[in-house]
């Protein structure tokens, strides 16, 4: 099996390790959502730390949709250009860039009224938002694809539609958020329906310039949502509608912490790539150098997503190849310790 420095592709996409910048949400947008020299230096000095792809945090595709009013944006025109300066010196170190497109539905904690598959909130701190009409829907979709039009100028490499951690097509496709009684809520396949319109609205836009990816939340940890073996048949869907690689992770749909130990999601991520035919993606504590080593060697996943690693040390892949040079395989003990 290929390692954490072998090179890999999505797509047309070619990839000279399998170390990524995970998207990591940082709320340090001006409130119109541009960004500022801050990114710069935070995006910029990561792309010199070793990854072949530095992933650009949940970027809001509507001002309604935002996590935070101080969400990176790419709902107007204006975004472009500070974007733009960041994927230039991204490109320029050598490396590759993309940007997680996201609507956060209930979770958006701004000022307007918010937008849901349901009228039910996901706590007591946010709002309860409106239920989707399909004037909504369609609102939503052309904003997605006016969003990736938008990234394609700026010169992004990939784009990965966020689907994950209770945001808006995570709500979709989860009972517990969506009790629609229409064709988008209901049966699994209804509940697909919107997430699957998404998918194509971006991959229409992209129109093979460009991979189109998935970021999905493997299960909701909650009784009334789905599990993973759901999730395994939803991706088979998204892979038949041209997603390009699944990026997992898992939760989020409510507010409750699932149980976290290095390596945790691993396994979600194993089950999802032996059921599609498009690279995946595992993410979650995965900053131990050596553990991302094994769990790429295992064929569980054919890269690691590192978040958190990344912002302790801004070199972190640099650390990782001097780590495994120093200790070049896994000891057994390691392996039952972590999974």
């Amino acid at each position: 099996m290929p390692g954490l420095f072998d090179p890999w592709s999505i797509g047309q996409l070619e990839l000279q390790n399998r170390i990524i910048v995970s998207p990591m949400c940082q709320y340090m947008a001006l409130e119109t959502g541009e960004v500022t020299e801050w990114h710069v230096v935070h995006y910029g000095s990561m792309a010199l730390g070793g990854p072949s792809l530095v992933m650009v945090e949940a970027t809001g595709v509507e001002a309604r949709g935002r996590i935070s009013v101080h969400d990176v944006s790419l709902y107007d025109d204006v975004h472009v250009g500070g974007l733009r300066r960041i994927v230039d010196f991204v490109h320029q170190q050598g490396v590759k860039i993309g940007v997680q497109l996201a609507h956060a539905g209930r979770k958006a904690d701004v000022p307007d009224p918010i937008l849901a598959p349901s009228a039910i909130r996901f706590s007591d701190h946010y709002q309860t938002p409106l239920e989707m009409s399909r004037a909504h829907q369609e609102e939503v979709l052309t904003a997605f694809r006016a969003a990736a039009l938008r990234a394609i100028e700026c010169g992004f490499d990939i784009i990965e539609i966020h689907m994950a951690h209770g945001y808006l097509l995570h709500q979709f496709l989860s009972p517990f958020s969506n009790q629609r009684a229409d064709e988008f809520g209901g049966s699994p396949h209804n509940r697909a329906r919107f997430p699957l319109q998404v998918i194509d609205t971006v991959k229409k836009a992209a129109a093979n310039r460009i991979p189109v990816g998935i970021r999905v939340s493997a299960t909701d940890y909650v009784s009334g949502g789905y599990n993973e073996a759901d999730m395994v048949q939803f991706c088979k869907a998204f892979v038949d509608h041209g997603v390009d690689v699944i990026d997992v992770s898992s939760g989020g749909n409510a507010p409750i912490a699932p149980p976290f130990y290095p390596g945790y999601q691993v396994p979600f991520a194993g089950l999802i790539k032996r059921a599609v035919s498009v690279p995946v993606i595992a993410v979650g504590m995965l900053d131990d150098p050596l553990l991302a080593e094994h769990v790429v060697r295992s064929g569980e996943t054919d890269a690691v997503a590192v978040g958190r690693g990344f912002l302790r040390d801004k070199h972190w892949g640099h650390s990782a190849a001097k780590a495994l040079r120093a200790a070049p395989r896994v000891p057994k003990p390691y392996e039952r310790a972590y999974l």
